[in-house]
């Protein structure tokens, strides 16, 4: 009697879990996990206890574990991954793939148990304000042991692969995060402000130093445009960089705070007269790539990340790490309305092949099979389809 074939299995750890869609490592573990499944593979999600008041051991065909967590500011990321890691070394998992470079020095845990191991190590984290001090050079450090101890190294951009090949001498494979297209989407969440398309530049990310909203504010603040500034995003908590940003009274600011509706953001993206990107640090930014796929004039900071993205001015302008390139670019685009139709007609071109969630999950699938020795049977891609919002 013919032995039976075993599945693949994946084990994916280092975020919040699933299906908790927070920020960008969760959406990556929704998009990816489900489509591994898909195609045959058995995919297990370590979920963080804590946020989980409901336990179900599979979602859509997904493994659930709820790892504990110490939960502190400091130690709740860190020490669920080490129990994840723990809990996975224990196990019958083929291939272990880790979110986050915080994570790196656990993959000397793997590299005991003789574990097959992936890292996404995501930006220049020990470079963002927030982690001063102690906090940055823990995030290098980690970094530069994720490099030494995962058998494979994923960078999501070329720029990214470079940064880690010269700092660390380390070799990496480039995987980008995937994106959704979107269809157009009616105007009724906006409206509901006293808003009409067109009327108002956007930033949406979350108001802390490395995004830069102090900057483009003051600049936007400084311009002659009679549009709005429209803010969404927040921090979690009390944080003085965010309550001076709020506390700016001007008629023309509108701060949204968080907006979970997902059909009402989809609005605010695309009705913007442009969208403002002033991120700084990292490779693919989620937040660009839905500016993307809902049809965006893109104003961005001028970074090698950005410009990777927006393929060096194909999709968007750039603006200095100044107010006055700030004021510059809001009165250049205010002059330049045919450019900005032409911006906002052409951004879903932006999202290549490399930015397409099956073609992602593919890339991924072939360094899981790799290392593990097991193949499954491929499903041929799917090409990106507009996603229809709903109202």
């Amino acid at each position: 009697m013919a032995a039976t074939k075993k599945k693949l299995k994946v084990a994916i750890m280092g975020a919040k879990g699933y299906p908790y869609v927070y920020g960008g490592y969760d959406t990556m573990v929704k998009e990816l996990g489900e489509r591994l499944v898909k195609k045959g593979v058995h995919v297990r999600v370590y979920n963080h206890r804590a946020l989980f008041p409901q336990k179900p051991r599979f979602v859509n065909g997904i493994e659930c574990i709820y790892t504990p967590a110490i939960e502190s500011k400091q130690l709740t990321q860190l020490s669920h991954s080490f129990f994840s890691m723990l809990h996975a070394c224990f196990s019958d998992v083929d291939v272990i793939f880790v979110v986050n470079s915080a994570n790196g020095p656990f993959g000397l845990i793997s590299r005991i148990f003789r574990k097959k191991t992936v890292i996404n190590v995501d930006g220049l984290e020990w470079l963002r304000p927030k982690w001063k001090g102690l906090g940055g050079k823990y995030f290098f450090w980690a970094s530069k042991l994720a490099t030494r101890y995962y058998d494979q190294l994923i960078n999501d951009s070329d720029e990214m692969q470079r940064v880690y090949k010269e700092l660390f001498n380390a070799e990496s494979k480039v995987i980008a995060y995937g994106a959704n297209p979107r269809a157009d989407v009616e105007a009724d969440h906006i409206e509901k402000w006293g808003m009409k398309s067109r009327d108002y530049f956007l930033i949406v990310g979350r108001l802390i130093p490395d995004n830069n909203a102090d900057l483009i504010i003051e600049g936007f603040l400084k311009s002659d445009s009679s549009r709005k500034l429209v803010i969404v995003g927040d921090v979690p908590f009390d944080d003085e960089y965010a309550t001076v940003l709020k506390n700016k009274e001007d008629e023309r600011l509108l701060f949204l705070g968080y907006v979970t509706d997902q059909n009402e953001l989809a609005a605010w993206y695309s009705h913007c007269f442009a969208y403002f990107h002033g991120h700084e640090y990292g490779g693919t930014n989620p937040a660009m790539l839905k500016a993307l796929g809902f049809g965006c004039a893109i104003l961005a900071l001028d970074t090698p990340f950005n410009q990777e993205m927006l393929q060096n001015g194909k999709h968007g302008w750039y603006f200095k790490k100044t107010t006055e390139s700030v004021q510059d670019i809001v009165e250049a685009a205010e002059s330049s309305t045919e450019r900005m139709a032409y911006f906002r007609s052409t951004a879903r071109e932006g999202l290549t092949q490399r930015y397409n969630w099956e073609f992602v999950t593919d890339q991924y699938l072939e360094v899981f099979q790799d290392l593990s020795g097991k193949k499954v049977s491929q499903i041929p891609p799917e090409k990106p389809k507009l996603e229809k919002v709903e109202n």
